[in-house]
């Protein structure tokens, strides 16, 4: 018997192999998702109305974006934002769950040896695209290769194993030919699962030990099974340090795999026969091997596991989409206390698309959600300020926004028209600088909270950090809540304010020796962030003065003068 060198000729191609594979679910899902998530976001707010639509677009979205999981933040930002109701966001993981079975049937496709040609000549397309766009489509196709090239490793990685007869009567014990032994594969493919966080790693795993041989076709059939219940480990486990909602779209996904599973494996025999049955039109028994090089191998085997996986999460669906009422009713029990519901600051809560249909309602919409993004980037004090219902990290905090100011221009600039009069021209054009102010004022409060939150302070030092964020706090009641500062006669000019940071900054000076350097530097830069804070609150009061948010009536032609003649909007 030839002699196996397990290092080169099994541990390098199944360890390699494996994270190439992985890489390449990376890569295809990061480049689709840059390409389309947000459009795909935009879809499933449209059209996820009602449970079986949701199911639909669930499949839809999450075939395209080849991530359940990135889906399942999806749909959990539009319940939490009120967008979608709870009972179509539980259909939505249903067809999610249909959706990202599409990628096995993709992955079971005999393409790995071009696979590494594939991705080079897209690799060679990324390096030279000069856009964007053609980077994230070029991505996603050295994904795409790359799953076929590592899955092609893996499967000859594990062909040696055939030649050693020790791990050949491990493997061998487990089999799926009795209610038993099949538990023992379910669980232990759920176990991997749970380990790695990847079923589609899983299995790819299982599908190059089907198509070495390694394991027969029922058992490797058996382990994809398990890799679906293995997957609501990793859903259980995101699930521990999110919101309400997000528990709720967990435990939905949980719900829906270990209730299938449940039922499947009674049918699981059968369902075998009717596979064997169904295979026939995918190209024959899976069981028989096909000669290549003077070696067996089973290439049927990973489209048959692609196939049972596929249709397995039909099946769940069709039999658990009359009960989403029911799941609905339960869900809503799930979490008792309302501090675990946290705003996702990244979805829009207003900007419908009834609301840009007509610039008259587009505008009060526009100006709500800039107020949210203003309350929002008010939170980056109470981050400062260690408070306990401040966003827990402030960098996810911080994305949120981002995301959300960018989903506010683009609405707005996609009020601009052709024929647009220039008063009402005007005003669009004033309402996208003042998101630009509010952008740059949210940085500027990021930073804030950022350098606070990486720099501990002593008593004398936070005296003075908590002073400056007391009066930028101040500051901000100007634009956060523009009706109570005049009541108030509260004025957005910097100077004043600029002149307070002053008094701080000579106190830090004088403490000298009792406050240590490091701190001293810290604080001298969080003030020259609050500094630029005053700045952008006056920019945004003066923007919103320049042009008045009352809109002016309609007119035929645009008038070339500055302006249009409307009186400010009083202090």
């Amino acid at each position: 018997m030839q002699q196996v060198d397990i290092f080169t000729q099994i541990i390098v191609p199944v360890i390699g192999g494996l994270g190439i594979f992985m890489l390449g679910l990376e890569f295809m899902s990061n480049g689709i998702q840059s390409l389309a998530v947000n459009k795909m976001r935009a879809l499933l707010a449209k059209f996820a109305g009602t449970p079986a639509k949701g199911v639909v677009a669930g499949t839809f979205i999450t075939g395209v974006i080849q991530s359940s999981t990135a889906m399942t933040v999806m749909v959990v930002g539009l319940v939490n934002a009120g967008v979608v109701g709870l009972r179509p966001a539980i259909s939505v993981i249903m067809g999610a769950n249909i959706g990202t079975t599409l990628g096995n049937g993709l992955i079971a496709l005999p393409l790995g040896p071009l696979g590494l040609l594939f991705a080079g000549l897209f690799a060679l397309l990324y390096i030279f695209a000069k856009t964007d766009k053609v980077k994230n489509i070029a991505l996603a196709c050295i994904g795409f290769a790359l799953i076929f090239y590592g899955l092609n490793l893996m499967t000859g990685g594990l062909k040696p194993l055939r030649s050693m007869p020790e791990v050949m009567s491990i493997i061998s014990s487990l089999k799926a030919d009795t209610y038993v032994n099949l538990l023992s594969c379910v669980f232990i493919a759920a176990g991997v699962t749970a380990m790695i966080h990847s079923s589609s790693a899983t299995i790819g795993i299982v599908m190059g030990l089907g198509a070495a041989g390694i394991l027969d076709w029922q058992t490797a059939v058996a382990f994809s099974l398990g890799a679906d219940l293995g997957t609501t480990v990793t859903s259980w486990l995101a699930s521990l340090n999110l919101s309400k909602n997000a528990k709720r779209a967990a435990y939905a996904h949980i719900s829906f795999n270990i209730i299938g599973v449940m039922v499947t494996i009674p049918l699981f025999f059968v369902s075998m026969d009717v596979l064997t049955w169904v295979m026939q039109w995918f190209g024959g028994d899976p069981s028989v091997p096909v000669v290549v090089n003077g070696k067996e191998t089973f290439p049927l085997v990973p489209v048959a596991i692609g196939v049972y996986s596929t249709f397995f999460n039909i099946f769940n669906v069709i039999l658990l989409y009359p009960f989403v009422g029911v799941f609905e009713r339960v869900l809503m029990k799930v979490g008792a206390s309302a501090l675990d519901d946290v705003e996702d600051y990244s979805v829009p809560q207003h900007l419908t698309a009834e609301a840009a249909g007509r610039i008259e309602t587009a505008v009060p919409a526009i100006q709500r959600e800039n107020e949210r993004y203003l309350a929002g980037a008010l939170k980056f004090l109470d981050i400062a300020r260690g408070r306990e219902d401040a966003p827990d990290k402030v960098e996810v905090h911080h994305a949120q926004l981002d995301v959300l100011n960018r989903e506010v221009r683009a609405y707005t600039s996609g009020l601009f028209k052709s024929e647009m009069p220039y008063e009402r021209a005007d005003l669009v054009a004033s309402l996208i600088e003042e998101e630009d102010h509010t952008a740059s004022l949210g940085e500027a409060l990021y930073q804030i909270a950022r350098r606070v939150e990486r720099q501990p302070f002593e008593e004398k030092g936070r005296k003075l950090v908590d002073a400056m964020l007391d009066q930028v706090a101040e500051g901000l009641r100007v634009v956060v809540d523009p009706a109570a500062a005049r009541r108030e006669n509260l004025s957005a000019e910097a100077a004043p304010r600029i002149a307070a940071l002053g008094d701080l900054r000579a106190e830090a000076l004088r403490l000298n020796g009792s406050l240590p350097w490091v701190e001293r530097g810290a604080i001298l830069a969080l003030l020259g962030s609050a500094e630029r804070a005053y700045f952008l609150i006056e920019r945004i009061d003066a923007e919103r003065r320049s042009v008045s948010r009352a809109l002016p009536a309609e007119v035929k032609a645009p008038r070339e003068s500055g302006g249009f003649g409307l009186s400010p909007v009083p202090a």
